[in-house]
């Protein structure tokens, strides 16, 4: 058991050190240009900002197709369906963005933590070290209390895209009066869970400027 793990154990091992070896050569040229750790983890918090304002506007969007929907008198339904169907997918892209823009943020901050506790063992100066120390808690702790609220508003991305997959797969194979008004019975519960997730968001987003805002 013990031999077989080996090689996979080995795997990994190397596979860490070449993603190391990875950042440590973008990091390198980075800074060379005068960008440090500290300019790219902030501007990857802006890049997330960004995508969840995106995203907040697209949810309004598919939640307002949707009321147009149940509230649709006659007129083709099958075009209905494309039109919500379009909402849906672009709201999928919105979340997924919002998504690959926070997995980004999580390894330079850690770079970066990393990196600034290296730093303070090489003080001379004891003061300056302790100050740099208290410092480097009091980000850790705010980029702490950052990092939950956009896992919180990315977690509340998926109780709609899910009523809303609900919703599109039986439009699809039911285009007729009866199926408009299941999507009407669904109205509350879709309205319900996209303001919540329009609350995440803007907390979020308020936690994303205050952050900034410190790092200046």
């Amino acid at each position: 058991m013990i031999r077989a793990a080996l090689p996979s154990t080995l795997a990994l091992a190397l596979c860490c050190l070449y993603l190391a070896s990875c950042s440590s050569a973008y990091y390198g040229a980075l800074e060379q240009v005068g960008i440090e750790k500290r300019d790219i983890l902030v501007d990857r918090i802006d890049d997330t900002r960004d995508a969840q304002e995106a995203a907040k506007e697209q949810f309004t969007s598919a939640l307002e197709r949707y009321r147009s929907v149940v509230n649709v008198e006659g007129g083709d339904l099958e075009e209905i369906y494309d039109r919500l169907n379009a909402e849906y997918e672009r709201s999928v892209l919105r979340a997924d963005a919002v998504r690959d823009r926070i997995d980004a943020v999580e390894p330079v901050a850690e770079d970066l933590f990393s990196e600034w506790e290296d730093e303070i063992e090489t003080y001379s100066n004891p003061d300056l070290a302790r100050q740099s120390r208290d410092l480097l808690r009091d980000t850790r702790a705010d980029y702490t209390e950052l990092l939950r609220a956009m896992r919180r508003a990315e977690q509340s991305m998926d109780p709609v895209l899910e009523l809303f997959n609900d919703q599109v797969l039986f439009l699809r194979h039911n285009l007729n009066a009866r199926a408009i008004g299941a999507l009407e019975s669904e109205l509350g519960n879709i309205e319900q869970a996209t303001a919540e997730l329009i609350r995440e968001m803007e907390r979020s987003i308020a936690e994303a400027n205050r952050f900034i805002d410190s790092m200046k």
